[in-house]
């Protein structure tokens, strides 16, 4: 038989039940019991809020004699309430079977709910005490326990408006849990998004964080990304181990020393350090996010002649792009190595330069502009590329990320016509290592390079990003950084020539 009593003396004497109780059970009142250890690393659903809440109570509860069960209505009264309060008791929504199992697990013999709350079924034997939430004091229980907290961090995408936002983020606050926001899903955006994660998951990354919404993927995948943010051991620059999205790279493209090959190499490091940091502060009022300054270094350069090797493509030696790469690290300026391989396959050039790519803040472009077959001569012919070749790179490099525990790289792919990427379509764009992007580089009037932009967007592989140069001398005119970002999509990376 139900036993229902109302807000007041009896409320005070349940509050007191609960703040004489300890884990240890003495004392043998209403007894609360968190996990000792936290629990499994997973994504919550979002949208559904009884499901949300059953997750929450069978995550972060061994035990609980006693219960807040309410019905979807009274859900944010409640929260107002607890607002600042510490009362780690489970708090369920509705009435249905999921939440009757759980209070059979929990072993719950007290349900607290709103005045007037028809429990249906989950009333059975169990005592239901009342809060009237319309009045000034309403009584809550002050529990109290043992000072014991769940280990546990969740995260929100502040970018996704979820209904079960609220009764998560009261949920694991009451435990003694970190509460953070990775925008876009993604917890390896920030530099305060990965601290919380290596926080939370300090001994097993399959434990201690949970995310909230479907933006973050499921909990099939969601273990191997807080994996690999708790053993990336170095952050990009501006913070963080995601390239993109996240920062937006405003570039200078050429080659040290040589003023013909673009405006890197139009003056010395530290001028070009200068020169593009504020390259990058021109674009920030037009962006939402960060915009980092970088270097595209092109580091083998086609070349007329066969060259000793007889390839068609000079190779720059790594020590004298190592102080340009160290300057750039020191100064927060992402680097990426540009290859014109002529007749060499790209990976056998982009291994020769595995020293440099060891560094967090160095990525990777591939020209296939300048992959001549067999024959073919520069300027003679647009080089191409088929995409198994593409692919081996990827695989090479982000391999070489994984096992050295860097952040995402940055891959650049440049094309101006549809044929210099043959099977375009079986570009893999499945590791997460890597920010595959599309340069689009292409030069001429506005109404040429929107053209190319536009065609080179058709049937583009889902998950490469879009990149665009604009040329000082050939473009007529060179779009202005606020028309630069006025592109749809708006362009992560954005070289100067």
């Amino acid at each position: 038989m139900t036993r229902r009593t109302f807000a007041g003396a009896t409320v005070l004497a349940l509050a007191g039940a609960l703040a004489a109780c300890t884990d240890d059970g003495d004392g043998g009142g209403i007894g609360v019991d968190l996990v000792a250890d936290p629990p499994a690393t997973a994504v919550l659903p979002g949208d559904e809020l009884t499901a949300t809440s059953v997750a929450l109570s069978a995550a972060l509860y061994a035990s609980a004699d006693a219960a807040i069960v309410t019905p979807e209505a009274d859900l944010d009264a409640f929260l107002s309430l607890l607002d600042g309060q510490s009362l780690p008791l489970p708090l369920l929504i509705g009435t249905g079977g999921a939440v009757g199992e759980e209070l059979d697990r929990l072993g719950a013999g007290t349900l607290i709910t709103s005045a007037g709350t028809d429990l249906g079924d989950l009333a059975g034997d169990r005592e239901i005490t009342e809060i009237d939430l319309t009045a000034e004091e309403p009584g809550l229980p002050d529990v109290e326990g043992d000072g014991h907290q769940v280990p546990v961090a969740l995260f929100l995408d502040p970018d996704q408006e979820v209904p079960a936002q609220g009764l998560a983020t009261a949920v694991i606050t009451a435990v003694g849990g970190t509460v953070a926001e990775a925008p876009g899903g993604d917890v390896g955006r920030t530099s305060d998004s990965v601290a919380v994660v290596r926080d939370a998951a300090t001994e097993d990354p399959t434990h201690g964080v949970l995310a909230l919404g479907d933006t973050f993927g499921g909990s099939d995948v969601f273990p191997s990304v807080v994996s690999r943010v708790t053993t990336t051991t170095s952050e990009l620059p501006g913070g963080g181990i995601t390239a993109f999205p996240g920062r937006r790279m405003i570039a200078a493209y050429g080659t040290p020393h040589t003023p013909s090959l673009g405006i890197l190499g139009e003056q010395g490091l530290e001028e070009t350090i200068e020169r593009v940091k504020q390259m990058a502060a021109d674009y920030e009022e037009f962006s939402d996010e960060q915009v980092i300054p970088a270097f595209e270094i092109i580091t083998t350069v086609a070349s007329a002649a066969a060259g000793a090797d007889g390839d068609y493509s000079t190779e720059l030696g790594i020590d004298g792009l190592r102080e340009w790469v160290d300057a750039a690290g020191e100064a927060g300026v992402y680097v990426v190595l540009d290859l014109q391989p002529g007749t060499t396959h790209f990976l056998d050039q982009a291994k020769k330069y595995e020293e440099l790519l060891l560094n967090p803040h160095v990525g990777l472009a591939l020209d296939p502009e300048w992959r001549l077959k067999p024959g073919q001569r520069h300027m003679v012919q647009i080089g191409s590329v088929p995409a198994a070749e593409i692919n081996e790179v990827i695989t090479w490099l982000a391999d070489l990320t994984a096992q050295n525990g860097l952040p995402q790289k940055v891959l650049i792919l440049h094309q101006f016509n549809l044929r210099m990427i043959s099977d375009r379509q079986d570009v893999d764009t499945s590791r997460p290592e890597l920010a595959i992007t599309l340069h689009a580089d292409g030069h001429g009037n506005p109404g040429d390079k929107m053209a190319t932009w536009e065609a080179l967007q058709r049937d583009l592989p889902g998950g490469i990003f879009m990149a665009w140069k604009n040329f000082i001398d050939e473009d007529t005119p060179m779009f202005t950084p606020e028309e630069t970002y006025a592109l749809e999509p708006r362009p992560w990376f954005v070289s100067y020539q």
